[in-house]
């Protein structure tokens, strides 16, 4: 691990003079190498699961734009694959699941040891990457948080509300409790093989964070991470750890000290000058530039970049979009994007 890496320096609270940039879903539907590697794996699942070409995606987008970091082409879904779920994506809508609503549903969940027979290939992509990746590239590994996976393990998909999770959690919490506790418990383990196979940093996804109320907030998006991150960090000294509880909003505030993150991951619901004064004053930051402006371009594209790099010039940042990028992008606004992060 190279200590000159701007990603690791922005994470141990550098403040660089131009900031670090990856893109969340760099690796993904929006490039045209992707949907060709995509079609000779078959389906999702099985680019996921096949190290060469899922290590040969995430190395597409470091060979096209040079971003200063790579992460790993996975899903948050392998977790619950793992454990015993049945897991399959429909074209146009979505992954599906079976869901997990009652303790007889729960019981059939495999132990937490043997995620590993699943999730070996995952591994394997990791040190693909590790040993194939650009000596200035930072590997980043990442996970599902608790509160996000699991939503989707009690509705069986997406939805727009969360609300199958949050009437377990009111109907029957034992039962949500233990779903809490046994992905927190297998997040822990796939992320430490991860950084043992290579992973320089983890990032925690908890895309569905702004649905939780009041005390839940903490109780299930902040306090899983805080134990995962908790455990990484004992388990492996030293490892730089991104949180994202997307959608918290002013609740941004704190989250550091609450995570025990070295950097929260900010979405574009706050802004970056709101940001800089309230997030940044405690840790790296990363964000925020909203997604659309990858499909629309021009001056305004450029403008918010130069905003957002600005208001954030003051502490450590890592420049990224406040979420995913989207299948629709246009492949040369991202080089707009870089072109106008690194030259000002």
């Amino acid at each position: 691990m190279s200590k000159d890496k701007t990603i690791l320096r922005a994470l141990a609270g550098e403040t660089l003079p131009t900031p670090p940039i990856w893109m969340m879903r760099q690796a993904g539907r929006y490039l045209p190498e992707y949907k060709a590697t995509r079609a000779q794996a078959g389906d999702f699942l099985s680019l996921c699961y096949n190290p060469e070409l899922a290590a040969e995606v995430t190395f597409q987008p470091i060979r096209r734009y040079g971003f200063d970091a790579a992460i790993l082409f996975a899903d948050i879904l392998l977790i619950p694959q793992a454990l015993g779920a049945d897991l399959w994506f429909v074209t146009g809508e979505g992954p599906r699941l079976s869901t997990i609503t009652s303790q007889a549903d729960f019981d059939k969940l495999k132990p937490v040891e043997a995620i590993h027979d699943t999730l070996s290939p995952i591994y394997e992509t990791v040190k693909i990457l590790s040993n194939g990746l650009p000596a200035e590239t930072t590997l980043i590994g990442f996970a599902g948080a608790p509160w996000t996976v699991a939503t989707y393990m009690i509705a069986g998909q997406g939805t727009p509300d969360q609300g199958p999770a949050h009437a377990l959690k009111a109907e029957n919490l034992p039962v949500f409790d233990a779903i809490i506790d046994r992905v927190t418990e297998a997040t822990v383990l796939y992320l430490s093989e991860q950084i043992k196979a290579g992973a320089e940093v983890v990032k925690l996804f908890d895309s569905w964070a702004g649905s939780l109320q009041g005390g839940d907030f903490e109780n299930y998006s902040l306090k899983p991470m805080q134990r995962i991150t908790a455990e990484l960090k004992a388990l492996h000294p030293g490892i730089p750890v991104i949180a994202f509880p997307r959608g918290a909003g002013e609740r941004y505030v704190g989250a550091h000290a609450a995570i025990g993150a070295d950097c929260i991951a900010i979405d574009d619901g706050v802004t970056a000058e709101w940001a800089a004064e309230n997030v940044q004053i405690s840790g790296s930051v990363q964000g925020n530039l909203k997604s659309s402006h990858m499909v629309t371009g021009g001056d305004n594209l450029v403008s918010e970049t130069k905003r957002i790099v600005k208001a954030l010039s003051n502490g450590p940042h890592i420049f990224n979009l406040g979420h995913g990028i989207t299948p629709d992008a246009d492949p040369e606004n991202v080089q707009l994007m870089i072109d106008t992060v690194r030259g000002g």
